[in-house]
């Protein structure tokens, strides 16, 4: 008979389902499910991973917004080279993208497999892993377009003197012009400031942007 047990931890509603034992040198199913609310059953989610044959299954209650997840922990923990994870969808075992696939290659580092039974994911399998690595691919492009995103407003920034979005600067080009002079006949920042009536702060930002060119009109 499949025992439950409810141990307390805090915020979270705990619970694992042990079935019988295993040999120690036979690989393993263990299951994780997880639901963030309370009127949320992890039961459904315990059935499934039972009828998929794990031999131990950990579930908890928790929010997805939290980053210390004691059931995931202990289920990662316990895991041997040659075991399978089991999960019923992928959202159940991560919070977003990059955290999936920290935790994927790091199961594959120890030689443990991964079976997401609702999505068909299975790495013990050459499609498996190709959807995996397609996973892989789509965040690596995602990073790409983020750091150019980044590039171009700090190249925009710079272009206007302003914040993102193209905000205009705190001074006009002719104190540019006057504050990197007065900076470089050596005058301290603070005097540069009291010269031009601005703060230092902002004379400091200043001097470390190019002087635009004059532009006609």
């Amino acid at each position: 008979m499949t025992k439950l047990s409810h141990p307390a931890a805090g915020a979270s509603t705990l619970r694992r389902i042990r079935r019988k034992a295993t040999s120690p040198s036979q690989p393993r199913v263990l299951g994780y499910g997880r639901v963030s609310t309370a009127d949320q059953h992890p039961e459904v989610q315990g059935a499934a991973l039972e009828a998929a044959g794990c031999a131990q299954v950990f579930l908890e209650q928790i929010s997805s917004r939290k980053a210390v997840r004691p059931q995931l922990a202990a289920v990662l923990a316990a895991l041997r080279p040659g075991d399978t994870l089991a999960v019923v969808r992928l959202d159940r075992l991560a919070r977003n993208l990059r955290e999936l696939l920290e935790i994927t290659a790091d199961l594959e580092e120890r030689g443990v497999h991964l079976h997401v039974l609702e999505q068909g994911i299975d790495t013990s399998t050459p499609t498996g892993r190709l959807m995996l690595q397609l996973l892989g691919a789509i965040a690596e492009f995602e990073r790409d377009l983020g750091a150019e995103r980044l590039a171009e407003s700090i190249r925009h920034r710079r272009a206007t003197g302003g914040d993102l979005g193209g905000r205009r600067p705190s001074w006009n080009r002719a104190q540019h012009r006057r504050g990197l002079e007065l900076r470089q006949s050596g005058l301290s920042i603070r005097l540069v400031a009291e010269e031009l009536n601005l703060s230092r702060s902002v004379v400091e930002r200043m001097l470390k942007l190019p002087l635009l060119p004059e532009t006609g009109g």
